[in-house]
């Protein structure tokens, strides 16, 4: 930070030295307000708004496909994701986002949005150091560790001898 200086010259400027201390109350006080209360219930609303989409797209292909629930899954998934992609492209996911923070990043919408502004956002650099490189640097964290803990899982189901293996050979 910098105060005008009472030397020489009306634009002078000396900088002024801060303890951390009086830092952070300087910046707290430079602060927007943020309504906890308000944010939460952004996010509630455009979570349950997004997920009420996908569980029209399950119930679409359910009556039209005469899918089960648990078939209709993916394809819901990745109409999802098509859709998340597709707004991303055009700008109006990003919007939603800034407005309702956390609830649209927490479903997989979030996640194809952070993968589609990664490739919008390096598409100069080439397709496969700018787009593939920079997209799987997000990616690439979480389908570690979603194979990780899908693992782990697997191995408790295993020794506690719950789950199809105990079910089949019974």
């Amino acid at each position: 930070m910098a105060v005008k200086s009472t030397g020489r010259g009306s634009r002078a400027y000396k900088p002024v030295s801060m303890s951390s201390k009086e830092y952070q109350a300087f910046a707290k006080s430079r602060e927007p307000s943020r309504s906890v209360w308000t944010n939460c219930l952004k996010a509630f609303l455009v979570g349950g708004i997004i997920c009420a989409i996908g569980q029209g797209v399950t119930q679409f292909f359910v009556a039209v496909f005469h899918m089960t629930s648990k078939e209709a899954g993916n394809p819901t998934v990745a109409i999802m994701i098509l859709l998340a992609v597709i707004l991303t492209s055009l700008g109006v996911y990003d919007k939603i986002a800034q407005w309702a923070g956390a609830g649209s990043a927490v479903p997989v919408t979030g996640f194809a949005n952070s993968m589609c502004s990664a490739a919008i956002e390096h598409r100069s650099e080439g397709l496969v150091l700018g787009v593939g490189g920079n997209m799987f640097k997000l990616a690439g964290s979480v389908i570690v560790f979603g194979v990780v803990a899908a693992f782990v899982v697997g191995i408790i189901y295993w020794v506690f001898g719950i789950g199809a293996w105990h079910d089949i050979t019974g």
